[in-house]
């Protein structure tokens, strides 16, 4: 499979013959480390933003916040909460089937 560089168009290095690839490797490749990066920061982003609504943007009473910033930090907080969480979840269910397949393939051997 080729890809695009700066200096035109350079073939992906070949794999040895019954080489199998590290976790390393296939978490770099497939986007996993990425997944995990965001999801966390997504989740941060949201607890955050819930602590926020819960203190600094007045509290939260029956009825909802207090104050107007306390309404969009809620909103932010209900959005990245669920969102970080299934991101985060994808990226740990890819890190364990990359190391299930490392673990399998060095095991074959």
């Amino acid at each position: 499979m080729a890809y695009m560089t700066e200096h035109g168009t350079e073939q992906t290095p070949r794999k040895e013959a019954g080489a199998a690839p590290t976790l390393q490797q296939l978490n770099r490749e497939d986007g996993t480390l990425q997944l995990l990066r965001a999801g966390f920061w997504i989740l941060v982003a949201g607890v955050v933003a819930a602590l926020l609504t819960a203190t600094v943007f007045g509290g939260i009473s029956r009825h909802g916040p207090h104050t107007n910033s306390g309404w969009l930090a809620l909103m932010a907080a209900m959005t990245c909460l669920p969102f970080g969480v299934m991101v985060f979840a994808l990226g740990a269910a890819k890190w364990l089937r990359n190391r299930r397949l490392t673990g399998s393939a060095a095991s074959s051997r």
